[in-house]
């Protein structure tokens, strides 16, 4: 199972495959991808990448953030799990029977 990191503050500049090669420093890449706008086709600045293991997505945690690249400063943390939070029904309102 692939442990998923959130990358910000890329530079514009940095493609998939780049991001992929920066952070094979820190252990085995599953996946790297930069958002990019769907209108224009250019980043976002920012991106994910999938380790192989809790232990190497760690240890890219402490290597990259807050590190520069090409004048920006990454920030790096574990992804939040997209199936946690929203939808759902929300409390308050009117409650009970009608």
């Amino acid at each position: 199972m692939a442990h998923k990191l959130f990358i910000g503050g890329l530079p514009f500049s940095t493609s998939s495959d780049r991001l992929r090669e920066v952070f094979a420093q820190a252990g085995g890449v599953e996946s790297a991808t930069v958002v990019m706008e769907q209108d224009t086709g250019r980043s976002r600045g920012f991106g994910f990448v999938e380790m192989t293991t809790a232990e190497e997505a760690e240890a890219a945690v402490k290597k990259f953030n807050g590190q520069d690249m090409d004048g920006r400063t990454l920030k790096v943390e574990l992804a939040k799990s997209s199936g946690s939070g929203g939808g759902g029904y929300r409390s308050g309102g009117r409650q009970g029977r009608y």
